[in-house]
């Protein structure tokens, strides 16, 4: 089965209905996370029973759905979104440290149930959390090392339980990430434990948004800072580099899109009113007439152009043989980009993890 082409043809019918993932969902008495990883292509080989239930309610055939000769009617058409100032058409956001608070209470609060110290399991935790992200180890294999860590059936240790018990989310951000769904096409692009994404969306931890690409580090194998994340988001997203914009938590993850050309912005969970405040300045709208698959009056530089101080050229006045100057060092306008604020040196908390 072709399940990346099952989740588009199933996509486009979905909008050609009018229907978000939330009503489909509730009319084909299907779970949320079930629907967004089959839209996603997710799940291998998803049940035809599923399929046949969700066709039903969208008025096409199974065969349809499933590739056979079938068409998918035409929907409305394509929503036209918005171009920001700097030229950016579609931004990617961050999880953990961004859409929601760190998961700290979850160590708390497993350390608190099996008499177990915070620092064992957070211990634990990050030195396997890069593997599990990666898809390298299984939620299963975790579960089961933490609780011989903690010496604990292994039934008793669920991390995704606890982490979808603890989790709060940043709720200045639901707005903005509502919002800018309405001007520009999104997408998640996240260091993640497997089904965290769908688990999140299920319980409404995140806004159940039309995601134009999602990019789960635990799916594609990779993660931020790496490459490659970065190259597939760039697939996923369908513009050039400059085009997007990321918000994220962590510095290094911020450097290594700018790499890419990315316009970046960074997010403090601790200050998330002046953070929104500084992602909505950035994505303030071009004029009306300038669409997102038009070029911007105005480019953005991810590095800007070195000037001198005094750019008017000086007058060139007769005067006796000159004497021999010092070289004056001429002082050079900011190199950074106006898309990264770096926040002060002393704020940054080593505790804090990298994703």
């Amino acid at each position: 089965m072709d399940e990346q082409g099952l989740g588009h043809r199933l996509q486009v019918a979905r909008q050609a209905a009018g229907l978000t993932q939330q009503e489909l969902c509730q009319k084909a008495h299907i779970a949320y996370s079930t629907l967004a990883k089959i839209e996603r292509g997710a799940i291998k080989s998803p049940s035809v029973f599923t399929i046949s239930q969700i066709a039903e309610v969208l008025g096409v055939s199974l065969d349809t759905l499933l590739g056979g000769s079938g068409q998918v009617p035409a929907g409305p058409p394509a929503k036209r979104y918005g171009r920001s100032k700097t030229g950016v058409t579609f931004v990617y956001f961050d999880v953990n440290g961004c859409l929601v608070h760190f998961f700290h209470r979850a160590f708390t609060k497993m350390a608190a149930d099996f008499g177990a110290s915070p620092e064992l399991v957070e211990t634990t935790f990050w030195h396997y959390n890069d593997a599990v992200c990666r898809g390298e180890m299984s939620l299963d294999e975790f579960n089961r090392i933490t609780a011989d860590k903690l010496g604990v059936p292994a039934e008793k240790i669920d991390w995704l339980a606890y982490y979808v018990s603890t989790i709060e989310p940043v709720t200045e951000m639901r707005d903005l990430l509502t919002w800018t769904a309405e001007h520009y096409r999104i997408g998640l692009l996240t260091n993640i434990m497997p089904g965290f994404v769908e688990a999140m969306l299920a319980h409404d931890i995140i806004p159940r948004l039309d995601y134009a690409a999602i990019v789960d580090s635990s799916v594609v194998h990779a993660i931020k800072p790496e490459p490659q994340m970065y190259e597939l988001a760039v697939e996923k997203a369908g513009v050039p580099g400059d085009q997007i914009l990321f918000v994220d938590d962590s510095r290094s993850n911020l450097m290594a899109a700018e790499h890419f050309g990315w316009h970046v912005l960074w997010f403090d969970d601790f200050q998330p009113v002046e953070s929104v405040a500084r992602v909505r300045g950035s994505l303030e709208l071009a004029e009306p007439g300038t669409p997102a698959d038009e070029p911007s009056r105005q480019e953005h530089h991810p590095q800007p152009p070195v000037q001198l101080a005094n750019p008017e050229p000086t007058p060139i006045l007769p005067a006796p043989a000159p004497t021999p100057a010092p070289a004056v060092e001429q002082p050079m306008a900011p190199s950074q980009p106006a898309y990264y604020p770096r926040p002060p040196e002393d704020h940054e908390d080593q505790t804090q993890p990298p994703y």
